[in-house]
């Protein structure tokens, strides 16, 4: 499998984690919280520079091409994924 599909792979799947999170950060499911959208992005940020350097040690930091390789095949599709899951989770109000 090529470095960059896998790279994609662990990305999306910390997205939908991400989205679930920042889901119940952002709806109230928290009563100290409140609903914090704020909060809800600030932990889906910090998943994505937590699973970004993760990522780099798995496949290696050479084999990633740097911050041009993350972006494009790590950033862009955790964005991608984790904003519309997350949209559909506040959407279905679970």
């Amino acid at each position: 499998m090529d470095i960059d599909a896998k790279m994609t792979g662990i990305h999306v799947v910390a997205a939908v984690v991400a989205a679930y999170v920042s889901f119940v950060l952002s709806n109230g499911s928290i009563a100290v919280l409140g609903e914090n959208q704020a909060l809800g992005t600030l932990a889906g940020l910090v998943i994505l520079v937590i699973v970004g350097n993760i990522s780099e040690r798995i496949l290696g930091k050479e084999n990633v091409n740097g911050f041009k390789g993350w972006l494009w095949s790590g950033i862009v599709p955790f964005a991608l994924v984790w904003f519309v899951a997350w949209a559909m989770l506040i959407t279905m109000n679970l």
